[in-house]
Protein backbone atom coordinates (compact mmCIF):
# COMPACT_ATOMS: atom_id res chain seq x y z
CA UNK A 1 0.00 0.00 0.00
CA UNK A 2 2.83 2.39 0.94
CA UNK A 3 4.63 1.50 -2.28
CA UNK A 4 1.49 2.32 -4.29
CA UNK A 5 1.13 5.67 -2.52
CA UNK A 6 4.80 6.47 -3.17
CA UNK A 7 4.45 5.68 -6.86
CA UNK A 8 1.35 7.80 -7.05
CA UNK A 9 3.17 10.70 -5.39
CA UNK A 10 6.13 10.37 -7.75
CA UNK A 11 3.77 10.34 -10.74
CA UNK A 12 1.94 13.43 -9.48
CA UNK A 13 5.20 15.31 -8.91
CA UNK A 14 6.40 14.42 -12.39
CA UNK A 15 3.10 15.56 -13.89
CA UNK A 16 3.25 18.83 -11.99
CA UNK A 17 6.76 19.50 -13.31
CA UNK A 18 5.69 19.06 -16.94
CA UNK A 19 5.76 22.21 -19.00
CA UNK A 20 2.37 23.66 -19.92
CA UNK A 21 1.22 23.04 -23.47
CA UNK A 22 2.54 25.67 -25.93
CA UNK A 23 -0.95 26.97 -26.60
CA UNK A 24 -1.61 27.46 -22.88
CA UNK A 25 1.75 29.17 -22.45
CA UNK A 26 0.97 31.52 -25.33
CA UNK A 27 -2.33 32.32 -23.66
CA UNK A 28 -0.40 33.46 -20.58
CA UNK A 29 2.06 35.48 -22.67
CA UNK A 30 -0.78 37.08 -24.63
CA UNK A 31 -2.07 38.79 -21.47
CA UNK A 32 1.29 40.46 -20.94
CA UNK A 33 1.44 41.33 -24.63
CA UNK A 34 -1.93 43.07 -24.51
CA UNK A 35 -0.89 45.09 -21.47
CA UNK A 36 2.40 45.99 -23.14
CA UNK A 37 0.71 47.23 -26.31
CA UNK A 38 -1.70 49.28 -24.20
CA UNK A 39 1.17 50.81 -22.25
CA UNK A 40 2.98 51.77 -25.45
CA UNK A 41 -0.29 53.32 -26.57
CA UNK A 42 -0.08 55.77 -23.67
CA UNK A 43 2.86 57.39 -25.48
CA UNK A 44 1.65 56.90 -29.06
CA UNK A 45 -2.02 57.70 -29.57
CA UNK A 46 -2.09 56.08 -33.02
CA UNK A 47 -0.65 52.78 -31.82
CA UNK A 48 -3.71 50.90 -30.56
CA UNK A 49 -6.00 50.89 -33.59
CA UNK A 50 -8.63 48.64 -32.00
CA UNK A 51 -9.22 46.83 -28.73
CA UNK A 52 -12.16 44.71 -27.68
CA UNK A 53 -10.66 42.52 -24.96
CA UNK A 54 -11.05 42.45 -21.17
CA UNK A 55 -11.20 45.87 -19.52
CA UNK A 56 -8.85 44.75 -16.76
CA UNK A 57 -5.97 44.43 -19.25
CA UNK A 58 -6.14 48.10 -20.24
CA UNK A 59 -3.59 50.52 -18.82
CA UNK A 60 -5.15 53.72 -17.49
CA UNK A 61 -3.85 57.17 -18.39
CA UNK A 62 -2.80 57.85 -14.81
CA UNK A 63 -0.13 55.16 -15.24
CA UNK A 64 1.62 57.26 -17.88
CA UNK A 65 5.07 58.33 -16.72
CA UNK A 66 6.59 61.77 -17.27
CA UNK A 67 9.42 60.25 -19.29
CA UNK A 68 9.04 57.48 -21.87
CA UNK A 69 9.97 54.26 -19.96
CA UNK A 70 12.15 52.83 -22.73
CA UNK A 71 14.18 50.37 -20.64
CA UNK A 72 11.13 48.86 -18.96
CA UNK A 73 9.10 48.49 -22.16
CA UNK A 74 11.96 47.24 -24.31
CA UNK A 75 13.04 44.63 -21.75
CA UNK A 76 9.45 43.43 -21.50
CA UNK A 77 9.18 43.08 -25.27
CA UNK A 78 12.46 41.16 -25.44
CA UNK A 79 11.33 38.85 -22.65
CA UNK A 80 7.99 38.06 -24.31
CA UNK A 81 9.69 37.46 -27.67
CA UNK A 82 12.15 35.08 -25.97
CA UNK A 83 9.35 33.17 -24.26
CA UNK A 84 7.44 32.68 -27.52
CA UNK A 85 10.61 31.76 -29.38
CA UNK A 86 11.36 28.99 -26.88
CA UNK A 87 7.99 27.30 -27.35
CA UNK A 88 8.12 23.95 -29.14
CA UNK A 89 5.08 23.70 -31.41
CA UNK A 90 6.38 20.86 -33.58
CA UNK A 91 3.68 18.50 -32.26
CA UNK A 92 0.86 21.02 -32.30
CA UNK A 93 -1.79 21.57 -34.96
CA UNK A 94 -0.86 23.86 -37.84
CA UNK A 95 -2.85 26.84 -36.62
CA UNK A 96 -0.91 26.87 -33.32
CA UNK A 97 2.34 26.97 -35.29
CA UNK A 98 0.93 29.83 -37.36
CA UNK A 99 -0.06 31.59 -34.17
CA UNK A 100 3.51 31.39 -32.89
CA UNK A 101 4.91 32.83 -36.15
CA UNK A 102 2.38 35.64 -36.03
CA UNK A 103 3.17 36.37 -32.39
CA UNK A 104 6.92 36.55 -33.04
CA UNK A 105 6.51 38.96 -35.96
CA UNK A 106 4.17 41.17 -33.94
CA UNK A 107 6.65 41.26 -31.06
CA UNK A 108 9.51 42.13 -33.43
CA UNK A 109 7.44 45.11 -34.54
CA UNK A 110 6.68 46.02 -30.92
CA UNK A 111 10.40 46.18 -30.16
CA UNK A 112 11.06 48.36 -33.20
CA UNK A 113 8.22 50.75 -32.35
CA UNK A 114 9.52 51.14 -28.79
CA UNK A 115 12.93 52.06 -30.21
CA UNK A 116 11.36 54.58 -32.58
CA UNK A 117 9.41 56.20 -29.75
CA UNK A 118 12.70 56.48 -27.89
CA UNK A 119 14.17 58.46 -30.79
CA UNK A 120 15.84 55.84 -32.96
CA UNK A 121 15.68 56.64 -36.68
CA UNK A 122 15.25 53.81 -39.16
CA UNK A 123 15.52 54.14 -42.90
CA UNK A 124 12.33 53.64 -44.90
CA UNK A 125 13.37 50.09 -45.81
CA UNK A 126 14.38 49.24 -42.24
CA UNK A 127 11.09 50.54 -40.92
CA UNK A 128 9.18 48.46 -43.47
CA UNK A 129 11.17 45.37 -42.51
CA UNK A 130 10.99 45.67 -38.72
CA UNK A 131 7.45 46.97 -38.41
CA UNK A 132 5.73 45.27 -41.34
CA UNK A 133 7.86 42.24 -42.24
CA UNK A 134 8.20 43.34 -45.89
CA UNK A 135 10.95 44.43 -48.28
CA UNK A 136 9.57 47.21 -50.50
CA UNK A 137 10.66 47.18 -54.15
CA UNK A 138 12.45 50.20 -55.60
CA UNK A 139 11.08 51.95 -58.69
CA UNK A 140 13.01 54.56 -60.61
CA UNK A 141 11.65 57.63 -62.35
CA UNK A 142 11.99 55.80 -65.67
CA UNK A 143 9.46 53.21 -64.50
CA UNK A 144 6.82 55.89 -63.95
CA UNK A 145 7.75 57.89 -67.05
CA UNK A 146 6.59 55.00 -69.24
CA UNK A 147 3.09 55.25 -67.78
CA UNK A 148 3.11 59.03 -68.00
CA UNK A 149 3.89 58.75 -71.71
CA UNK A 150 0.91 56.43 -72.18
CA UNK A 151 -1.34 58.84 -70.29
CA UNK A 152 -0.13 61.70 -72.41
CA UNK A 153 -1.42 59.86 -75.47
CA UNK A 154 -4.92 59.09 -74.17
CA UNK A 155 -5.78 62.24 -72.19
CA UNK A 156 -7.75 64.91 -74.06
CA UNK A 157 -5.93 68.12 -74.91
CA UNK A 158 -2.27 69.04 -74.98
CA UNK A 159 0.27 70.43 -72.56
CA UNK A 160 0.70 69.88 -68.82
CA UNK A 161 -0.42 66.34 -68.02
CA UNK A 162 -1.41 67.14 -64.41
CA UNK A 163 -3.69 69.96 -65.52
CA UNK A 164 -5.21 67.86 -68.29
CA UNK A 165 -5.87 64.99 -65.90
CA UNK A 166 -7.50 67.28 -63.34
CA UNK A 167 -9.70 68.89 -66.01
CA UNK A 168 -10.75 65.50 -67.40
CA UNK A 169 -11.51 63.96 -63.99
CA UNK A 170 -13.51 67.00 -62.90
CA UNK A 171 -16.47 65.56 -64.81
CA UNK A 172 -16.48 62.50 -62.55
CA UNK A 173 -16.56 64.16 -59.13
CA UNK A 174 -19.38 63.16 -56.79
CA UNK A 175 -21.17 66.36 -55.66
CA UNK A 176 -20.92 66.73 -51.89
CA UNK A 177 -24.70 66.86 -51.51
CA UNK A 178 -24.94 63.44 -53.19
CA UNK A 179 -21.94 61.82 -51.55
CA UNK A 180 -23.88 60.12 -48.75
CA UNK A 181 -26.42 58.60 -51.16
CA UNK A 182 -23.65 57.29 -53.43
CA UNK A 183 -21.42 55.95 -50.65
CA UNK A 184 -24.30 54.37 -48.72
CA UNK A 185 -25.48 52.60 -51.88
CA UNK A 186 -21.95 51.36 -52.59
CA UNK A 187 -21.39 50.01 -49.10
CA UNK A 188 -24.77 48.25 -49.07
CA UNK A 189 -23.88 46.52 -52.33
CA UNK A 190 -20.48 45.52 -50.98
CA UNK A 191 -22.20 44.13 -47.90
CA UNK A 192 -24.73 42.18 -49.99
CA UNK A 193 -22.02 40.59 -52.12
CA UNK A 194 -19.85 39.76 -49.13
CA UNK A 195 -22.69 38.13 -47.18
CA UNK A 196 -23.27 35.77 -50.10
CA UNK A 197 -19.76 34.37 -49.58
CA UNK A 198 -18.79 35.04 -45.96
CA UNK A 199 -20.55 33.97 -42.78
CA UNK A 200 -20.58 37.22 -40.86
CA UNK A 201 -21.53 37.61 -37.20
CA UNK A 202 -25.31 38.01 -36.99
CA UNK A 203 -25.07 41.29 -35.09
CA UNK A 204 -22.45 42.91 -37.37
CA UNK A 205 -23.14 46.54 -38.24
CA UNK A 206 -21.52 49.88 -38.97
CA UNK A 207 -22.03 53.64 -38.80
CA UNK A 208 -20.82 56.21 -41.34
CA UNK A 209 -19.51 59.65 -40.43
CA UNK A 210 -18.27 62.40 -42.74
CA UNK A 211 -15.26 64.28 -41.37
CA UNK A 212 -12.66 66.89 -42.36
CA UNK A 213 -9.11 67.84 -41.41
CA UNK A 214 -7.60 64.35 -41.66
CA UNK A 215 -4.43 63.13 -43.38
CA UNK A 216 -6.22 59.99 -44.64
CA UNK A 217 -9.10 59.51 -47.06
CA UNK A 218 -11.21 57.20 -44.91
CA UNK A 219 -10.79 55.17 -41.74
CA UNK A 220 -12.43 52.19 -40.08
CA UNK A 221 -12.54 52.42 -36.30
CA UNK A 222 -13.43 48.89 -35.24
CA UNK A 223 -15.19 48.99 -31.88
CA UNK A 224 -15.60 45.29 -31.18
CA UNK A 225 -18.69 43.10 -31.04
CA UNK A 226 -18.78 43.23 -34.88
CA UNK A 227 -19.38 46.99 -35.02
CA UNK A 228 -17.38 49.61 -36.97
CA UNK A 229 -17.38 53.38 -37.20
CA UNK A 230 -16.42 54.28 -40.77
CA UNK A 231 -15.24 57.84 -41.31
CA UNK A 232 -15.04 59.44 -44.75
CA UNK A 233 -12.81 62.51 -45.21
CA UNK A 234 -14.70 64.97 -47.41
CA UNK A 235 -11.67 67.26 -47.76
CA UNK A 236 -10.36 64.91 -50.45
CA UNK A 237 -12.10 65.06 -53.82
CA UNK A 238 -14.46 62.12 -54.24
CA UNK A 239 -14.39 60.65 -57.73
CA UNK A 240 -17.08 58.20 -58.75
CA UNK A 241 -14.88 55.08 -58.57
CA UNK A 242 -13.76 56.05 -55.06
CA UNK A 243 -17.17 55.13 -53.60
CA UNK A 244 -16.90 51.39 -54.22
CA UNK A 245 -13.18 51.39 -53.46
CA UNK A 246 -13.73 52.86 -50.00
CA UNK A 247 -16.92 50.89 -49.38
CA UNK A 248 -15.03 47.65 -49.95
CA UNK A 249 -11.79 48.75 -48.31
CA UNK A 250 -13.23 50.13 -45.08
CA UNK A 251 -16.33 47.95 -44.98
CA UNK A 252 -17.06 44.83 -47.01
CA UNK A 253 -15.06 42.65 -47.43
CA UNK A 254 -12.29 44.87 -46.03
CA UNK A 255 -11.44 46.14 -42.55
CA UNK A 256 -14.88 45.67 -41.00
CA UNK A 257 -15.03 42.03 -42.08
CA UNK A 258 -11.36 41.35 -41.29
CA UNK A 259 -11.65 42.62 -37.72
CA UNK A 260 -15.01 40.93 -37.25
CA UNK A 261 -13.71 37.53 -38.30
CA UNK A 262 -10.53 37.79 -36.20
CA UNK A 263 -12.63 38.73 -33.20
CA UNK A 264 -15.06 35.88 -33.76
CA UNK A 265 -12.75 33.09 -34.89
CA UNK A 266 -9.54 33.69 -32.94
CA UNK A 267 -10.43 35.80 -29.91
CA UNK A 268 -13.91 34.62 -28.95
CA UNK A 269 -13.83 31.01 -30.13
CA UNK A 270 -10.20 30.21 -29.27
CA UNK A 271 -9.57 32.72 -26.51
CA UNK A 272 -6.38 34.06 -28.12
CA UNK A 273 -6.06 37.44 -26.44
CA UNK A 274 -3.45 38.84 -28.82
CA UNK A 275 -6.23 39.03 -31.42
CA UNK A 276 -8.28 41.32 -29.21
CA UNK A 277 -5.85 44.16 -29.85
CA UNK A 278 -4.54 45.63 -33.09
CA UNK A 279 -1.26 47.57 -32.90
CA UNK A 280 -1.35 49.66 -36.07
CA UNK A 281 2.39 49.64 -36.74
CA UNK A 282 2.76 45.90 -37.12
CA UNK A 283 2.80 43.13 -39.77
CA UNK A 284 -0.94 42.71 -39.20
CA UNK A 285 -1.42 45.91 -41.20
CA UNK A 286 0.06 44.32 -44.33
CA UNK A 287 -2.67 41.69 -44.24
CA UNK A 288 -5.34 44.22 -43.22
CA UNK A 289 -4.59 46.78 -45.94
CA UNK A 290 -3.66 44.19 -48.57
CA UNK A 291 -6.90 42.25 -48.21
CA UNK A 292 -8.93 45.46 -47.96
CA UNK A 293 -7.58 46.67 -51.30
CA UNK A 294 -7.73 43.30 -53.06
CA UNK A 295 -11.21 42.80 -51.64
CA UNK A 296 -12.47 45.36 -54.17
CA UNK A 297 -11.53 43.04 -57.02
CA UNK A 298 -12.76 39.96 -55.17
CA UNK A 299 -16.21 41.49 -54.61
CA UNK A 300 -16.49 43.18 -58.01
CA UNK A 301 -14.53 40.94 -60.41
CA UNK A 302 -13.86 41.72 -64.05
CA UNK A 303 -16.16 44.37 -65.46
CA UNK A 304 -18.67 44.13 -62.59
CA UNK A 305 -17.32 47.17 -60.74
CA UNK A 306 -17.37 49.37 -63.84
CA UNK A 307 -20.82 48.16 -64.85
CA UNK A 308 -22.26 48.72 -61.39
CA UNK A 309 -20.83 52.21 -61.23
CA UNK A 310 -22.14 53.15 -64.66
CA UNK A 311 -25.58 51.61 -64.18
CA UNK A 312 -26.24 52.49 -60.53
CA UNK A 313 -23.84 55.05 -59.06
CA UNK A 314 -23.48 57.41 -62.04
CA UNK A 315 -27.22 58.19 -62.08
CA UNK A 316 -27.32 58.73 -58.30
CA UNK A 317 -24.37 61.11 -58.54
CA UNK A 318 -25.81 62.83 -61.58
CA UNK A 319 -22.67 62.14 -63.63
CA UNK A 320 -22.79 61.78 -67.41
CA UNK A 321 -21.42 58.33 -68.37
CA UNK A 322 -20.64 59.40 -71.96
CA UNK A 323 -16.87 59.44 -71.34
CA UNK A 324 -16.86 56.62 -68.78
CA UNK A 325 -14.85 54.19 -70.90
CA UNK A 326 -12.02 56.69 -71.29
CA UNK A 327 -12.24 57.52 -67.59
CA UNK A 328 -11.64 53.89 -66.66
CA UNK A 329 -8.76 53.63 -69.11
CA UNK A 330 -7.19 56.68 -67.50
CA UNK A 331 -7.83 55.24 -64.01
CA UNK A 332 -6.13 52.00 -65.01
CA UNK A 333 -3.05 53.90 -66.11
CA UNK A 334 -2.90 56.17 -63.07
CA UNK A 335 -3.17 53.06 -60.91
CA UNK A 336 0.19 51.95 -62.31
CA UNK A 337 1.74 55.04 -60.74
CA UNK A 338 0.73 53.95 -57.25
CA UNK A 339 4.22 52.94 -56.13
CA UNK A 340 5.43 56.50 -56.79
CA UNK A 341 4.03 57.35 -53.36
CA UNK A 342 6.38 54.82 -51.79
CA UNK A 343 9.36 56.43 -53.49
CA UNK A 344 8.35 59.85 -52.20
CA UNK A 345 8.10 58.40 -48.69
CA UNK A 346 11.39 56.52 -48.97
CA UNK A 347 13.36 59.56 -50.10
CA UNK A 348 11.65 61.93 -47.66
CA UNK A 349 12.13 59.64 -44.65
CA UNK A 350 15.74 58.91 -45.65
CA UNK A 351 16.50 62.62 -45.95
CA UNK A 352 17.15 62.53 -49.69
CA UNK A 353 14.13 64.73 -50.46
CA UNK A 354 13.18 67.97 -48.80
CA UNK A 355 9.47 68.51 -48.19
CA UNK A 356 9.27 70.61 -51.36
CA UNK A 357 11.05 67.92 -53.38
CA UNK A 358 8.71 65.25 -52.02
CA UNK A 359 5.72 67.43 -52.98
CA UNK A 360 7.13 67.98 -56.47
CA UNK A 361 7.65 64.24 -56.91
CA UNK A 362 4.07 63.47 -55.88
CA UNK A 363 2.74 66.13 -58.23
CA UNK A 364 4.82 64.85 -61.14
CA UNK A 365 4.64 61.09 -60.73
CA UNK A 366 1.46 60.54 -58.74
CA UNK A 367 -0.26 63.38 -60.60
CA UNK A 368 -1.55 64.96 -57.41
CA UNK A 369 -2.52 68.57 -56.97
CA UNK A 370 -0.08 70.43 -54.70
CA UNK A 371 -2.79 70.51 -52.02
CA UNK A 372 -3.37 66.75 -52.23
CA UNK A 373 0.41 66.19 -52.21
CA UNK A 374 0.66 68.18 -48.97
CA UNK A 375 -1.99 65.92 -47.43
CA UNK A 376 0.03 62.86 -48.47
CA UNK A 377 3.19 64.34 -46.95
CA UNK A 378 1.35 64.89 -43.67
CA UNK A 379 0.37 61.22 -43.82
CA UNK A 380 4.00 60.20 -44.38
CA UNK A 381 5.16 62.39 -41.51
CA UNK A 382 2.64 60.79 -39.19
CA UNK A 383 2.62 57.17 -40.36
CA UNK A 384 6.04 56.73 -41.99
CA UNK A 385 6.55 53.56 -44.02
CA UNK A 386 2.93 52.51 -43.43
CA UNK A 387 2.28 53.49 -47.07
CA UNK A 388 3.75 50.15 -48.24
CA UNK A 389 0.85 48.24 -46.74
CA UNK A 390 -1.63 49.52 -49.32
CA UNK A 391 0.10 48.76 -52.61
CA UNK A 392 2.72 46.16 -51.70
CA UNK A 393 0.26 44.51 -49.32
CA UNK A 394 -2.33 44.23 -52.06
CA UNK A 395 0.21 42.83 -54.53
CA UNK A 396 1.37 40.22 -52.02
CA UNK A 397 -2.20 39.15 -51.20
CA UNK A 398 -3.22 39.02 -54.87
CA UNK A 399 -0.12 37.07 -55.93
CA UNK A 400 -0.52 34.62 -53.04
CA UNK A 401 -4.17 33.91 -53.81
CA UNK A 402 -3.47 33.51 -57.51
CA UNK A 403 -0.53 31.20 -56.82
CA UNK A 404 -2.76 29.04 -54.60
CA UNK A 405 -5.32 28.61 -57.35
CA UNK A 406 -7.54 31.66 -56.79
CA UNK A 407 -7.21 33.22 -60.22
CA UNK A 408 -9.91 35.49 -61.63
CA UNK A 409 -11.55 32.58 -63.46
CA UNK A 410 -11.83 30.61 -60.19
CA UNK A 411 -14.02 32.97 -58.10
CA UNK A 412 -15.08 30.38 -55.51
CA UNK A 413 -11.48 29.36 -54.82
CA UNK A 414 -10.49 33.01 -54.71
CA UNK A 415 -13.14 33.71 -52.05
CA UNK A 416 -12.10 30.62 -50.07
CA UNK A 417 -8.48 31.75 -49.90
CA UNK A 418 -9.45 35.33 -49.23
CA UNK A 419 -11.64 34.34 -46.26
CA UNK A 420 -8.79 32.21 -44.92
CA UNK A 421 -6.51 35.27 -44.87
CA UNK A 422 -9.18 37.25 -43.03
CA UNK A 423 -9.71 34.72 -40.27
CA UNK A 424 -6.33 33.05 -39.65
CA UNK A 425 -3.04 34.16 -38.04
CA UNK A 426 -1.03 35.00 -41.16
CA UNK A 427 2.28 36.85 -41.50
CA UNK A 428 3.46 38.73 -44.61
CA UNK A 429 6.39 36.37 -45.19
CA UNK A 430 3.93 33.48 -45.42
CA UNK A 431 2.46 35.14 -48.51
CA UNK A 432 5.75 34.85 -50.40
Amino acid sequence: MKKLLLLTLVFCLAACQQKPKPEMKMNEISKEYVKLVHEIGLYDKDYVDAYYGPEELKISEDKKEDKFPYDKLFKKAIQLHKEVMELDVSKEEKIVSQRRKFFLKQLTAVKARIEMLNGKKFTFDEEAKYLYDVVPPIHTAEYFNETLNELDKVLPGKGNIQERLAKFKAGFVIPKEKLDAVFTTAIKEGRRRTKEKVKLPENENFKIEYVTGKSWGAYNWYKGNAFSLIQYNTDITSYIDRAIDLACHEGYPGHHVYNGLLETELFKKRGWLEFSIYPLFSPQSVIAEGTANFGIEVSFPGEEKINYEKEVLFPIAGIDPAKADLYYKVSELTGKLNFAGNEAARNYIDGKFTKDEARDWLVKYLLMTPERADTRIRFIEKYGAYVVNYNLGMKMVKDYIKRKGGAADKPEKRWELFIELLSMPVTPTELL
